[in-house]
C-alpha cells in the first residue's frame, strides 16, 4: 500500500506520472533553478549555509539525472553537448558551494533557464532524450522541500 500523500504531492505525483519525457526535463530544469535559485538566497549568511548546500545538493543530483536521461546514441552531438554542459555546471555548482558564491549559482541558474527555454521549444523527435522516465523524479528532485 503507498503511504498518504498530502494534495500537494498527490498532485505532483499524477503530474509526473502522465507527463512525456520532454516534459519531465522541462520540470526538472523548474527544480534545478527552483533550488540554485534558494541556495542563492541562502548564501548571504553564514547561519544558513547549510540550508544553501542542500538546495545545492540537490540541483546537482538533478543535472546528475538530466545526464543519465540523455540518449547518446539518437541525440548525437547534441547530447553529447550536453552531457559536457551538464558536467560544467557540476564542477561550477561544487566551486560555488567551497566559495560560497551566489553570483556563480545565479549564473548557472541564467544558464539553465535559457536552456529551459529551448527544452520547451524543442522538437521532440530530435531523440536527444530517451523515451523512458527519468528514474530519479521518483525520488522527489522536482519538489521543493
Amino acid at each position: 500500500m503507498r503511504p498518504s500523500l498530502n494534495p500537494y504531492q498527490e498532485y505532483q505525483s499524477n503530474q509526473i506520472n502522465t507527463a512525456d519525457p520532454k516534459q519531465l526535463i522541462v520540470m526538472l530544469y523548474d527544480g534545478a533553478i527552483r533550488f540554485l535559485d534558494t541556495a542563492a538566497g541562502y548564501m548571504g549568511d553564514f547561519r544558513t549555509y547549510d540550508k544553501a548546500n542542500n538546495n545545492l545538493l540537490r540541483a546537482q543530483d538533478i543535472l546528475t539525472e538530466l545526464m543519465v536521461s540523455l540518449d547518446m546514441e539518437k541525440g548525437g552531438e547534441i547530447a553529447r553537448n550536453l552531457l559536457s554542459l551538464y558536467i560544467f555546471m557540476k564542477k561550477q555548482l561544487l566551486e560555488a558551494n567551497m566559495k560560497k558564491s551566489a553570483a556563480e549559482v545565479k549564473q548557472i541558474s541564467a544558464m539553465l533557464k535559457d536552456l529551459r527555454d529551448a527544452w520547451e521549444q524543442a522538437d521532440p523527435t530530435r531523440g536527444m532524450v530517451s523515451n523512458s522516465k527519468p528514474a530519479g523524479l521518483q525520488g522527489g528532485f522536482v519538489t521543493q522541500g
